[in-house]
Order: structure tokens, then sequence, then C-alpha cells
């Protein structure tokens, strides 16, 4: 039988009109927008559905409004698939919330509310500060670190072979960008993002995020949930807290993270969120296993049809 990983969607997936169709055509997918819009206290549904694009692209409503669509996506296919079980979790830095909550650790409410100020911290920090990312095609991790060492900057995400991501400040991030095009990169490419991600620029958001996490009430994975900081699963919730806390200035580790689940025989792998970023990372790492995803009420029908048949008994 497959072992299945469920798998995350982070922030930059977010796009006006995400969710809505799902909404539309499912009474629950209606029901948690509108328990999402209670917990939060405003209508974080509507911007999802309709923007306007400047304020879904806030980190503070971003960050939230995938993690709803995710944990929509993830409610719908368990309705449409109730055979459907899964042996590990994962999600790329936001989305990792979503796969601690996926897994039982945290309930639907809290894990919203802290994304959303998470989000919210990590737009203060940019706010704070000058910094940006880029993405490096085609250069090995080795070089890139090199390039990082030179310029003054981080490595932010390792997400699969030829595509990392380096964060810093705006000046040392055009620096590097032209350092890695002479190292050989095929290109380096400045991200449109509000600030420096996973770098020390985001520090000032630590003790804030953490003084929110005191309050949550965590329990132990109902499943494995591999962290973005370590690439291994998180344990008890004393870890867990310290783990989250220590993301947002730390690399994410997600190719590690994947062949790690590789190495244990995962081969089935479902994105569940808007977008397929993940997907096509997977098909960069591995492109034997099975990669599915649901964004959409079309993804929902076409996973829910290809996992119905594989798990008929």
């Amino acid at each position: 039988m497959s072992k299945t990983v469920l798998l995350f969607a982070g922030q930059g997936a977010q796009f006006v009109g995400m969710g809505r169709d799902l909404a539309d055509h499912y009474p629950t997918a209606r029901a948690l927008f509108d328990r999402a819009n209670a917990a939060l206290g405003y209508d974080l549904a509507s911007i999802c559905f309709s923007g306007p694009e400047g304020d879904l692209l806030k980190t503070e409503n971003a960050q939230p409004g995938i993690f709803l669509v995710s944990w929509v996506a993830l409610q719908l296919l368990r309705e449409r698939v109730p055979q459907l079980r899964f042996q590990a979790t994962a999600g790329l830095s936001l989305g990792e919330f979503t796969a601690l909550t996926s897994a039982g650790v945290m309930e639907f409410e809290d894990g919203l509310r802290v994304v959303r100020l998470r989000g919210r911290f990590m737009q203060e920090a940019c706010d704070a500060t000058r910094g940006g990312m880029a993405a490096i095609i085609g250069l090995d991790e080795g070089p890139t670190r090199e390039v990082c060492a030179e310029a003054d900057v981080e490595l932010a995400n390792l997400n699969c072979p030829g595509q990392l991501v380096i964060s810093g400040e705006s000046e040392k991030i055009a620096r590097a960008c032209e350092l890695a095009k002479l190292r050989g990169a095929k290109r380096a490419l400045p991200l449109p993002v509000a600030g420096a991600y996973h770098s020390r620029l985001m520090a000032d958001a630590q003790p804030k995020l953490r003084a929110v996490l005191a309050d949550i009430p965590l329990h132990l994975p109902a499943v494995p949930v591999i962290s973005n900081v370590t690439a291994q699963p998180h344990g008890v919730a004393s870890e867990i807290h310290q783990r989250l806390v220590e993301q947002v200035t730390s690399s994410v580790r997600w190719e590690e993270s994947i062949r790690g689940l590789l190495a244990q025989g995962f081969t089935r792998f479902i994105e569940l969120g808007p977008g397929t970023a993940l997907s096509g990372f997977m098909k960069r790492i591995d492109k034997t296993v099975q990669v599915l995803n649901v964004g959409d009420c079309a993804s929902l029908e076409l996973t829910a049809t290809t996992l119905g048949s594989a798990l008929q008994p």
C-alpha cells in the first residue's frame, strides 16, 4: 500500500479568487470560510475571493488566507474520499502551521489566528528593514553558499535541485545576484516580496511569535510532521514551539525534507492549497512518485477520482 504525505503551500501561492469556486460549490467550504471570518473578526473570505490584490498581498492577509484555503482543500478531500489516510505531513514555511494543524497539533481557529499574527509580525519586521529575496536558478548549493557568504546574505529556501532562494538586505541581494551569475547561475531573479523572509532581518518577529505560541495549546502530532528547520519530524510541544520560532529566521530545508520522506518509502504526495509550486518541486526531486493536488473544484474532482480508484478495498 502506498504511504501518503500531505503537503501544504507557503506564502507566494496566494492569488485573488483562491477558494471561491470551492465555497460556491461545497457547503462545507462555505461554512469553513464563515468560521474563519468569525474567528478573525473580519472578512478574510472576501479578500481571498475578490481582493483587491493589494490587500491579499499583505502578509497578515496572505498567510491566513493560504492557511484557510489549504485547510478547506483538505476537509473537502476527506469528505470526498472518506477512506483517505495519510502517514506524514509537511508544509513550506507558513504551510508548516497547516501541516501541524492537519496532524492535530493545534485547533483550526488557533492555527488561523497564529498565522494571522505571524504575518503581522513579519510585516512589521519587513517595514523596519530594507530587505529582499532572489531566486537562484541553476547553481548548486555549495557555490550558492559561497555567494551568500561573500555578499553577506542568507540561504532562505532549498526548494529542489536547481532552485534556491536567498534573502537579505536589498543592496546585498543585488550584489549576490551578480555574483551568482558570475559563478554560472542560469538566472538570478529578485522576487516581488515585502522583505527578507527566513533571514536575520526577521529576528524582531521572533519574540512576538514566541509570546503568542505560549498561549496556544499544542498536542502531540497524530502523524510525523516535518520541521522546516531540521528536516526531521517534530517532537514534543516545547520543541514544536521552539522550532516554529526558529523557522522565522532559518533556512527552509524543503528538498532535504522530501528526500527524507522518500527514503522512508513514501510514494504518494498530495499538495493542498492554492497553486502547484510544491508539485513542481516534487517533479524536480523525484519524477517516479505520485503527485496530486487540490486547490479548486477541478483538481479536487481529479484527485478524489484518482484516490477513490486507488483506495478501493
